[in-house]
């Protein structure tokens, strides 16, 4: 079930950060987020206070979240999309996270579909998104899900972390509806 976070789910959804950010340490990363860095608890407490973090929740354990909502990163306005819309039109997927104990279930494909559910709802044309070169398995789950890769730029991952070259996907979702 994929529903709104709310302030009891902080303690898990930190967990998916520390446990998907410990793999990484120990099995090579695809992020380049950095524990104790980003993302944090504030982060998700942010999300939630905000309204745009989102939870999947299996057996009553959090095994992966998103923040989604129509806030594009500065850097975006470098990106020459593909498709026009103006940002009120434009749904942006943040943040995705899956527990790596549950990698592999489909949980990463049932999320970003639901964003872009989500982004029809609220009569958006677009949905974008951004993720390292590095983070292969991201790359191949946004392009088999009908991302397009619309440009690279540098940019400050959560505003904190800079990153060389990073990709920026979108997907229309305007002929869809």
């Amino acid at each position: 079930m994929i529903r709104k976070a709310t302030p009891q789910d902080i303690p898990q959804v930190t967990d998916c950060y520390t446990e998907l950010l410990l793999h990484e340490q120990e099995h090579g990363a695809y992020t380049v987020w950095q524990l104790g860095v980003y993302p944090t608890e504030k982060t998700a407490e942010k999300g939630i206070a905000d309204g745009d973090l989102y939870v999947m929740e299996q057996d009553g354990e959090i095994c992966a979240s998103v923040i989604a909502n129509q806030l594009q990163p500065e850097e975006y306005g470098s990106v020459q999309w593909k498709y026009s819309a103006a940002p009120n039109e434009v749904f942006v997927i943040h943040l995705l996270c899956v527990r790596p104990s549950k990698a592999g279930r489909g949980i990463g494909k049932a999320l970003v579909q639901f964003a872009a559910e989500e982004g029809k709802r609220r009569n958006c044309r677009a949905v974008r998104l951004d993720t390292g070169a590095q983070n292969k398995p991201a790359v191949a789950l946004y392009t088999k899900l009908g991302f397009e890769l619309a440009g690279t730029a540098d940019m400050a991952i959560g505003g904190l972390i800079a990153h060389k070259n990073h990709l920026f996907f979108e997907k229309n979702i305007a002929d869809a509806r």
